[in-house]
């Protein structure tokens, strides 16, 4: 039986930017053995303030949402994991000591919280009434 004499970890990592934003991650996987501390790379570039994200997906499952941070909330954490939006545009995902069942693959991405300055659509109040014409 492989996985049950297996005592590495296994990530595998995977990037995505949007709005022609770039976004560079740690490649490939990274085996690390349990209790050892973690930290995944995550950089981007962008003209505009960002929302940043790390999504975890699991074997067999949909990959679901881990942390997101924004210029409100630079500093996040769940389940151990946390990450810092920092002004160097990083967004590192980190943990202290990792257990087999954070294998997973991770997901770092950017969203630009700007996306036209002049000459976007207009958009009208609810109920608002079309001229004649």
């Amino acid at each position: 039986m492989l996985f049950t004499s297996c005592s590495g970890l296994v990530i595998l990592l995977i990037l995505r930017g949007t709005s022609g934003d770039t976004v560079t991650q740690t490649e490939g996987s990274v085996t690390l053995p349990e209790g050892t501390p973690l930290t995944l790379n995550c950089t981007y570039q962008s003209s505009y303030s960002v929302v940043a994200f790390w999504y975890v997906q699991y074997q067999n499952k949909e990959p679901k949402l881990l942390l997101k941070s924004s210029s409100e909330n630079r500093r996040v954490e769940n389940h151990g994991f946390q990450a810092s939006l920092k002004s160097d545009k990083s967004f590192h995902l980190e943990k202290r000591s990792v257990q087999m069942s954070d294998s997973a693959v991770y997901y770092c991405a950017v969203e630009s919280t700007v996306r036209a300055a002049a000459g976007g659509a207009e958009r009208k109040p609810r109920g608002a009434q079309e001229g004649p014409g």
